[in-house]
């Protein structure tokens, strides 16, 4: 298991891969995708959801998919593992998000994080965005993990895992070029408009790992065949 921080989060949230419900319904996608992606997610895209969830304010229904353009909300003790085109996401409890449209119906060109948590996974394409209260990251072929906790003035955590990501706070603007986790706080209240250097938290290689498998992708220390490689900032 990867060496982690823990900062307002539990250990059950992030050993999520290793429950049996989600290994068997990774296998289920994994094969109904070798079919297709067009006929994987015809029947349906959500590969599990622990808990409560709702889209666009109506309960998550058995077999329903998730939209580009719809708004989800998870509650306490649950979580919401998706996919839509290449990309994947896994959303932590009491999580608050909308994942807007791209080209196509498949495509997600913004995820909008309000609250919460979520690890995700992005297949090559054009720029897409991930925008919370406090930071603005322009991704592209990725693997990330943002988070936004609760009462702290939209303070956002941002971890490019890997792949490169155009970061900005107000004013502040940093390129991140990462192989092994490069992360960063966007402040709000008094430290409005600021990008800070931070340590891996509450996300490990192997969340990734698995998201990544999901839409036929590896990891770029799965690809490299190692970790670590600094390439600025707090690489861990």
């Amino acid at each position: 298991m990867t060496q982690h921080y823990l900062q307002g989060r539990t250990e059950s949230e992030l050993m999520w891969f290793q429950r049996r419900g989600f290994l068997q319904a990774a296998a289920a996608w994994t094969a109904a995708g070798s079919l297709g992606a067009a006929q994987a997610q015809a029947h349906g895209n959500v590969v599990e959801r622990l808990g409560d969830a709702t889209v666009n304010g109506q309960p998550l229904l058995p077999n329903q998919s998730i939209q580009t353009g719809d708004e989800i909300v998870t509650g306490p003790r649950s979580t919401l593992i998706f996919v839509v085109g290449n990309s994947a996401f896994h959303v932590r409890q009491n999580t608050s998000m909308m994942v807007e449209r791209g080209p196509t119906l498949n495509a997600v060109s913004l995820l909008r994080l309000l609250t919460g948590a979520v690890v995700s996974v992005w297949g090559k394409g054009s720029t897409r965005q991930i925008i919370t209260p406090t930071l603005t990251a322009g991704i592209r072929g990725t693997g990330v993990y943002t988070e936004v906790p609760a009462n702290q003035n939209g303070r956002t955590y941002f971890c490019n895992c890997y792949g490169v990501v155009d970061l900005a706070s107000g004013a502040d603007h940093e390129q991140s070029d990462s192989t092994h986790h490069q992360a960063y706080w966007g402040y709000g209240g008094t430290l409005a408009g600021s990008l800070a250097p931070a340590r891996m938290i509450n996300h490990t290689d192997e969340e990734l790992e698995f998201l990544a498998r999901l839409v036929g992708q590896r990891t770029a220390w799965q690809i490299s065949g190692k970790k670590g490689g600094k390439t600025g900032g707090y690489d861990y």
